[in-house]
């Protein structure tokens, strides 16, 4: 059946779903949001270091584009937060995980162009121009396999382990059904 997928079965209803799906989520947002706030911390200190004035016109440009690509990742990141507290009470769960799955996802889009400048810019100021664009490619492009085509290979391998007993009782998914998933949640 070719628009069947398969799934752990779970004795879960969608509310228990959306309570699991959200708290997964907040997991993965707490490893981002670490790492996002060390990369706008440090980036806010090198304005004001000795040598940030001796920085090329090229140089200001990656420095400023990049605080503003953390600081953006760091809000979508945060929104997750600010949207439940909003919503509260309000049986807005399912809605919820949607909507902050998106951010989530287009936080890791910005974060990587923001990984890219921040490691262009430190490898330009202390190796060069050439050595900084190399590296910051490097970034880029780890970033996308790690992120973007890592995901897809195990999605379509069906994982790398044999399963367990729990996760052969599988039950299938018609597509358009649960629509209350985290991104852990969706299999090939």
């Amino acid at each position: 059946m070719a628009d069947e997928r398969t799934r752990p079965a779970r004795d879960e209803t969608p509310q228990e779903r959306a309570d699991r799906n959200f708290a997964e989520l907040l997991q993965e947002l707490r490893v981002t949001q670490t790492g996002v706030q060390i990369l706008f911390a440090f980036l806010l200190t090198l304005a004001f270091t000795p040598r940030f004035p001796d920085l090329d016109s090229v140089q200001r440009a990656t420095y400023v584009t990049t605080l503003l690509l953390a600081v953006l990742a760091a809000a979508l990141f945060t929104a997750p937060a600010a949207l439940h507290r909003s919503l509260f009470q309000q049986n807005a769960k399912p809605t919820i995980v949607q909507v902050s799955s998106r951010l989530a996802t287009a936080g890791l889009i910005v974060l990587m162009p923001a990984f890219t400048g921040s490691v262009l810019l430190v490898v330009d100021v202390t190796l060069g121009r050439t050595a900084g664009i190399i590296a910051g490619a490097g970034t880029l492009l780890g970033c996308l396999l790690l992120w973007h085509v890592l995901p897809k290979l195990v999605g379509r391998s069906g994982g790398t382990t044999a399963p367990t007993p729990r996760q052969e009782e599988t039950t299938p998914v018609r597509q358009g059904e649960d629509s209350v998933r985290a991104p852990a949640d969706r299999l090939p």
